[in-house]
């Protein structure tokens, strides 16, 4: 297979196992070996030793979070990395250097220079998985470019994540809920102990509110290991009120105050990100040291985010969320109820079927609003018909089944009229679907009005 042009570098890496498109995947040192990413990052020039970084974990809001570290790390003059998962419309999307994805030509280049080293491993019967490789590459685009500091998202869980080779600065957990049970456990402290797995010795940890089975469990890890534990609604505190398109609030933690900041990103959860972001800046070495409130409040207001309540304008206006758990949905719910409560709503909903689907379907049940529900390409996604009726023995109404993306927008477009709001939620693979059939039409030169005038 050739490397010689970018599309057959991604067709070769696409030849490996991908966790990320299979249901049922047991998380355990078999499926996901910290030896064999050790192996790989070796063989490839040890890139993980060679820069300094902050590492995300949880279940809801650590992209978001990191996405806010990388903006207060840029504006503060750092040459900053950021690698987070899944992409939505483009795989160049998860590894950043600056406000730049990473090119086609340096992607290829990586592939081919792994590739031996891939080869090899796949002969030997450890072949590595695709999000391994793809965080190897990325390790190694970032120590290549030398940046001064990366911000790395965990994939699943974070024990036994690709990315948990780090030492990182400072250690992120971002809030915890019922999510990958399969995997990672059916309880808040099973999951809890996945996800204090990132905690290092000596490494400060900053912990967002959590239910009390987790925070015993991650306070607990960091005192095994001596790391100090920042609480964000305790050591650092927040007030936040909604604004059109995003909210305004003020942080205040152990060492300063930042008041009259704006952030665009829509809802009460993502000041908690805020908040937790800017406290783990404060212990980033270089970073803590270049922060000041004017810095701080010019990053939050550059802070963009795609796919977590996205506005996009037009007849009718389309909001797009990745919300994908019972909790994050709760969240996603209340923010709209606070931004857009006069609004006419109608919601196109597609999830995975190894989620919480019942739990979901529960929240949308008690919304009231009309419901499209659809399903990407993706192997996991759920069957449309079989969402409409679970949803109805959940006493769910005025529901339709549209396999067919396009054609979900546009009844939705028609059932919420020109004034109305069309919310896309459920899966990031169905947002990110929506954003490549919008950014269709932007490259053909056309306006989009409504759902409708993409065709189909």
């Amino acid at each position: 297979m050739g490397l010689e042009t970018y599309e057959g570098a991604l067709r070769y890496l696409f030849t490996s196992t991908d966790y990320e498109k299979m249901q049922r995947v047991r998380y355990n040192a078999d499926t996901f070996s910290l030896d064999r990413m050790g192996r790989l990052l070796e063989a490839l020039g040890s890139p993980e030793s060679r820069f300094e970084s902050i590492h995300v974990a949880g279940t809801k809001g650590k992209g978001s979070t990191a996405a806010i570290l990388h903006a207060l790390a840029l504006e503060c003059g750092l040459k900053a990395g950021l690698y987070t998962s899944p992409h939505l419309v483009d795989i160049r999307e998860r590894i950043r250097v600056g406000w730049e994805d990473i090119s086609r030509e340096d992607l290829r280049r990586l592939i081919e220079a792994a590739r031996p080293h891939i080869d090899r491993m796949r002969t030997e019967g450890d072949a590595p998985t695709f999000f391994e490789i793809f965080t190897a590459l990325a390790f190694r685009h970032v120590a290549d470019v030398r940046v001064d500091l990366a911000i790395v998202e965990t994939g699943l869980g974070g024990r036994l994540d690709a990315t948990n080779v780090l030492k990182p600065q400072v250690s992120v957990i971002t809030a915890i809920s019922l999510d990958h049970t399969y995997q990672l456990g059916d309880s808040l402290a099973a999951i809890a102990r996945e996800k204090a797995g990132i905690v290092k010795r000596g490494v400060a940890v900053v912990c967002q509110p959590q239910p009390a089975e987790a925070v015993a469990v991650i306070e607990d890890a960091c005192r095994r290991v001596s790391s100090p534990l920042v609480r964000v609604g305790q050591d650092v505190t927040y007030v936040w009120a909604p604004a059109a398109a995003g909210g305004r609030l003020s942080v205040r933690t152990p060492r300063a105050r930042y008041e009259g900041l704006f952030l665009p990103l829509m809802g009460e959860h993502q000041a908690v990100n805020a908040a937790t972001a800017i406290a783990a800046a404060e212990l980033a070495g270089p970073l803590g040291e270049r922060l000041s409130p004017e810095r701080v409040r010019s990053a939050l207001a550059r802070v963009r985010w795609p796919g977590r309540m996205e506005y996009v304008p037009g007849r009718p206006d389309l909001l797009l969320d990745g919300a994908h758990n019972r909790a994050s949905m709760e969240r996603l719910f209340e923010a709209v109820s606070r931004h857009f409560a006069s609004r006419r709503i109608v919601v196109v909903f597609g999830c995975a079927a190894d989620k919480n689907v019942d739990g979901m379907l529960t929240v949308l049940a008690g919304l009231g609003a009309p419901l499209v529900f659809t399903r990407t390409d993706n192997p996991r996604a759920a069957s449309p018909a079989d969402l409409r009726e679970r949803f109805e023995r959940l006493g769910g109404e005025e529901a339709e089944a549209i396999p067919d993306v396009r054609a979900a927008l546009r009844t939705a477009g028609e059932k919420a009229g020109p004034d109305g709001l069309v919310l896309v939620c459920g899966s990031l693979y169905l947002v990110g679907e929506v954003k490549g059939l919008l950014a269709s039409v932007d490259s053909a030169g056309a306006e989009r009005r409504s759902p409708r005038k993409r065709g189909g």
